[in-house]
């Protein structure tokens, strides 16, 4: 059940094909099959950082049992990820890691 959230203040013009270059990445990071990940984009988002509207990011990976030893390197490919596909340095990149329980997490009418 991975789900990657990007938010930025650019706009994409080929959101679909980011979609799904993100969800094969995100397959490939975590070792989980590309037929439960979910990827959702939001451009033109109002977002701010350090006070400046240059390009931006902000990310939200969330998966049951997300292994905390490896977001460094989870960080790190996605930052590239995001400054190969939309040119947003990695200096204004935030990513938010989450691991939610697996009853506090639907799925196809009941929890995981």
């Amino acid at each position: 059940m991975p789900v990657l959230q990007i938010s930025t203040n650019l706009s994409i013009e080929n959101k679909l094909a980011l979609a799904e270059q993100a969800s094969s990445l995100v397959a490939e990071l975590l070792g989980k099959p590309e037929s439960y990940v979910m990827i959702d984009i939001r451009s033109d988002a109002a977002l701010v950082f350090a006070g400046s509207d240059d390009p931006c990011a902000h990310l939200a990976l969330k998966s049951l049992g997300l292994p905390e030893s490896e977001t460094k390197a989870f960080s790190e490919n996605l930052c590239a990820f995001i400054e190969q596909q939309l040119g947003v340095s990695p200096s204004r990149t935030y990513i938010e890691f989450i691991s939610p329980e697996r009853h506090m997490f639907g799925w196809n009418s009941g929890t995981f």
